[in-house]
């Protein structure tokens, strides 16, 4: 069964309250997201993996019923693709988690000193070490990760800066669904943090890329090749961030 609601928020735009769609699903029942978009011509659906949610991106016209006769009609498509979403993994012990592209395995040393730190296991295993009492864990990995990412964003940000001769602003950490990084016209820096669970070639790329933003402010000609020159490699880290991106916000969940 179907069920539709709106909720007449006073926060929401032009006097239109956050819609969403109520889709039952055998036993569970999967909340569609409605986003209205004013240059959309037709109805699109998207199973997000890195939100693990669907949204339906609608025409501002098109009534609340016709969406949800769309999204009962697809309702297998979107049984299909939540089934396929990779599995989320918690921060908690035993857990595989990548660092730099390195599967590491969290190990809970609750009367141990220190916070969060890194070592090799008696075979050689990379293990993700954490003190203090569980229910402490995944916070003090998030912040260990988050450390991380900003020593090493921030390296090659002065790297790639020094190499194209310009300054950039502050550097920020985000948790971003839909981009990895961003340059504002002011030359500050914005990355995901979740860049440190990728190979580290991968991080370097989106410093460089971002950081080319600084002589052009889009995606021609000259800016690609700013990018190359710094970073020639680049298209090996698209094709990583293609293929594998998406499943790094699998990694943490709450």
């Amino acid at each position: 069964m179907l069920f539709r609601r709106r909720d007449t928020s006073r926060s929401a735009p032009a006097g239109r309250g956050p819609e969403w769609i109520e889709l039952r699903l055998e036993d569970e029942i999967v909340r569609v997201a409605v986003r209205r978009h004013p240059s959309a011509r037709r109805l699109t659906l998207r199973v997000r993996t890195a939100t693990r949610d669907v949204a339906l991106t609608a025409p501002p016209n098109v009534p609340l019923p016709a969406a949800s006769a769309f999204v009962e009609r697809h309702r297998a498509w979107i049984a299909a693709r939540l089934v396929r979403l990779p599995e989320s993994v918690p921060f908690v012990d035993g857990a595989m988690v990548p660092v730099r592209g390195e599967p590491h395995r969290i190990v809970h040393r609750e009367g141990a000193r220190g916070t969060c730190w890194t070592e090799r296991g008696d075979d050689g295993a990379p293990l993700l070490c954490v003190a203090g009492a569980a229910p402490h864990m995944a916070r003090r990995v998030r912040d260990f990760l988050k450390r991380e990412a900003r020593t090493d964003l921030l390296e090659a940000v002065e790297r790639h800066a020094a190499a194209l001769n310009v300054t950039v602003g502050p550097v920020t950490l985000r948790d971003t669904s839909s981009r990895w990084g961003s340059c504002a016209a002011d030359g500050s820096l914005s990355f995901s943090w979740r860049l440190i669970l990728a190979p580290a070639f991968v991080l370097d790329y989106l410093a460089a890329h971002e950081v080319a933003h600084r002589l052009e402010m889009n995606h021609g000609p000259r800016y690609w090749a700013n990018v190359e020159r710094i970073f020639p490699a680049r298209r090996a880290a698209e094709a990583w961030l293609r293929t594998n991106g998406a499943g790094l916000h699998r990694y943490g969940a709450e």
